[in-house]
């Protein structure tokens, strides 16, 4: 490998929604993270290499940073400072208008921030372009020493320009990953996920942030003619359970088929896939259900 090849961590950082998974999945050219229109979706932080000549770069989809209220919040805005912390480039998201009081939570760690800053100003899809210069003038000016870059997440214009200037700033060092993997979550982890978007996508007001996924069986002997998986999807009260599993068991039905086809996707393989729904009384309060359910700092 030359001593010229560069290579390191970027965190993709930035509030609920402004678009994070979906850039990830633009830049390593697949699905990997989960998204939806509701916030909140990304739960776990999630790496996706992306390889270019002389460099690889490891984005790391972070949850969105609001106020942590509640323990499964706080784990989940604890988990995006780490990787803040962790990396080599932060890649701060924003939406095309000029900053406000949204991000009061990130701001102050990314104003004492010892490491490269790059601002993404995202979803350029949707506004005019001479209402988008004087955004990226106010961005400029509350951080004159980072690039300003505009990007579309959704329609990939800007990606180059942005993986560039992270490029740029990546330490030299060697690859981490093999150049044929996209990822370092297990697949596992990536059938949760799919399960817990299908939900995300069918259920309305306080369902999909009172779901978790666990998976209790993934079965491989009969790979790849058939993988076994069984997954526990829990919620906070019994009136949760009734709208998840459906009239006659319908919306479960549909959430399976719909996840089963992700899945079937990801391993390259049939999957028989089994859900069961079970009330975890108020789970997101106590800080020991988080943690068995899987999610840290």
């Amino acid at each position: 490998m030359p001593e010229t090849f560069k290579c390191g961590y970027a965190a993709l950082m930035g509030l609920p929604n402004v678009g994070k998974s979906t850039l990830l999945n633009r830049l390593v050219g697949g699905k990997l993270a989960i998204t939806s229109p509701k916030p909140q979706t990304t739960r776990f932080r999630l790496l996706g290499i992306l390889n270019r000549p002389g460099a690889q770069i490891l984005f790391l989809d972070t949850p969105g940073v609001i106020d942590p209220k509640g323990a499964l919040n706080e784990v989940l805005v604890q988990a995006a400072i780490t990787a803040l912390n962790e990396a080599d480039v932060v890649v701060w998201l924003v939406e095309p208008q000029t900053p406000d009081t949204r991000d009061r939570v990130l701001l102050p760690h990314l104003k004492k921030l010892e490491r490269p800053l790059i601002i993404a100003v995202n979803k350029i899809d949707l506004v005019a372009k001479p209402k988008l210069l004087p955004v990226m003038a106010a961005y400029h000016e509350l951080f004159p020493q980072a690039p300003v870059v505009p990007v579309s997440a959704l329609l990939g214009d800007g990606l180059d320009d942005l993986t560039a200037e992270i490029v740029q700033l990546l330490p030299a060092a060697p690859p981490l990953y093999p150049e044929d993997q996209p990822t370092d979550a297990t697949e596992r982890f990536l059938a949760a996920e799919f399960i817990r978007e299908r939900l995300f996508h069918h259920t309305g007001e306080e369902i999909p942030y009172a779901v978790a996924v666990q998976i209790e069986e993934f079965d491989e002997r009969q790979r790849p003619e058939l993988v076994r998986i069984r997954a526990v999807i829990y919620v906070e009260r019994q009136s949760q359970k009734g709208i998840v599993i459906g009239k006659h068991g319908k919306m479960l039905k549909i959430i399976g088929q719909e996840a089963r086809v992700e899945i079937e996707n990801l391993l390259g393989a049939k999957v028989f896939l089994e859900l069961w729904v079970k009330v975890w009384k108020n789970w997101r309060k106590d800080p020991r259900a988080v943690r068995r359910l899987g999610y840290q700092a």
